[in-house]
C-alpha cells in the first residue's frame, strides 16, 4: 500500500510539471526579466536606479502615477457605495429574482474594454445618443460633459466596478446573523443604530478587502481608457504601452521600471486584502 501510494503522488507530480512549466514560461520568467531591465540603463547595459529615478522625477509619468491612483480610488469609492446598496438590496429577493440578479452581475463584469468604450462613445459621446438627445430637449445637464476626459473615463471605470463589486460585497452579508438584530431590538436598538454599532463594524474587514480588490482592478486597466481617450488622458498603463511600443524610440527599461511601480501598487492593494481577511478570521466572522 505504502509503495502504492508513493508511485501516486509520483504520478500527480509528473502531471504537474506542464503547469509548471506554462507557469515558469509566461509568469515568472516575463516578472524575473522585467525586474532586471528596470534596473539597466537606457542601453540595457550597467546596474542603475536611473529608470526609478526619472519615473518619480519626470513631471509626466508622476502626474500618470497619481492620476491611475486617484481615478481607481474613486472608481472603487463610488463601487462600493452603490454595491453596498445593491448587494443588500439582493439579498431581500426571492431566491430566483436573486440568482438572476447575481447572473446579470456576472455578465456585466465581462463588458469590458473596447466593447465597453465604443458602448459609451454611441450613448455618451460627441454625437452619442444621449447627448442628441439631451440636445433637442434643451437640457443642460449633460451641456458641459466631456466623455474622453478623465471624468467620461471615470464613469466607465464605475460602471465596470459596480458589478464585480456587488459580486463581492453580496456574501458578506450573511455574515450578520438574524440572531443578533433581533438580540438588538429587543434591547431596543434602532436599525441605524444595528448597523452602526453591529453591522458595519462585523462587514468592514470584507468591505476593505473589497475596496482593495478593485483598486487592483481599476489600476491594471488598459484596453477601456486606451480606447475611449488614447493618450489624451495620462494613466500609468498607457505610459507602459507607450514607452514600449506607441514611441519611434522605444524605452524598455524605463517601461519596465514604471511596470514594477504599477505591480507594487497593486501588491500593496492585494496585501491589505489579505491583512482584513485575516483579521476576520481570527474575529471569527
Amino acid at each position: 500500500m505504502a509503495r502504492t501510494s508513493a508511485i501516486q503522488n509520483k504520478m500527480m507530480l509528473l502531471v504537474l510539471i506542464p503547469l509548471v512549466l506554462w507557469i515558469g514560461a509566461f509568469e515568472l520568467l516575463p516578472i524575473i526579466r522585467m525586474i532586471f531591465m528596470s534596473f539597466q540603463d537606457d542601453a540595457g547595459q550597467g546596474f542603475t536606479l536611473g529608470q526609478y529615478v526619472e519615473s518619480f522625477a519626470s513631471p509626466l509619468y508622476r502626474q500618470s502615477i497619481v492620476n491611475s491612483i486617484k481615478i481607481s480610488f474613486f472608481s472603487s469609492g463610488v463601487a462600493m457605495l452603490i454595491a453596498i446598496i445593491c448587494a443588500y438590496s439582493i439579498t431581500r429577493f426571492t431566491t430566483k429574482l436573486r440568482d438572476r440578479m447575481l447572473m446579470i452581475s456576472n455578465m456585466i463584469t465581462n463588458f469590458v474594454g473596447v466593447p465597453l468604450a465604443f458602448a459609451y462613445m454611441i450613448l455618451l459621446g460627441g454625437n452619442g445618443a444621449f447627448m442628441v438627445m439631451a440636445r433637442e430637449l434643451g437640457w443642460d445637464l449633460l451641456a458641459g460633459f466631456d466623455l474622453y476626459s478623465g471624468s467620461g473615463l471615470l464613469l466607465t471605470y464605475i460602471y465596470y466596478q459596480t458589478p464585480l463589486s456587488i459580486l463581492l460585497v453580496y456574501p458578506i452579508y450573511y455574515a450578520i446573523r438574524s440572531e443578533w438584530k433581533e438580540a438588538a431590538s429587543l434591547l431596543g436598538a434602532s436599525t441605524w443604530n444595528f448597523w452602526r454599532y453591529i453591522g458595519l463594524p462585523v462587514m468592514l474587514p470584507g468591505l476593505l478587502g473589497t475596496f482593495s480588490i478593485l483598486m487592483a482592478n481599476s489600476l491594471g486597466a488598459y484596453a477601456t481608457a486606451y480606447a475611449l481617450t488614447g493618450i489624451n488622458y495620462n494613466l500609468l498603463t498607457i505610459r507602459i504601452a507607450a514607452l514600449v511600443s506607441g514611441d519611434i524610440f522605444p524605452n524598455f527599461q524605463l517601461g519596465s521600471a514604471l511596470a514594477v511601480i504599477l505591480a507594487v501598487i497593486m501588491l500593496i492593494s492585494l496585501f491589505i486584502n489579505e491583512q482584513m481577511s485575516r483579521w476576520s478570521r481570527r474575529r471569527g466572522l
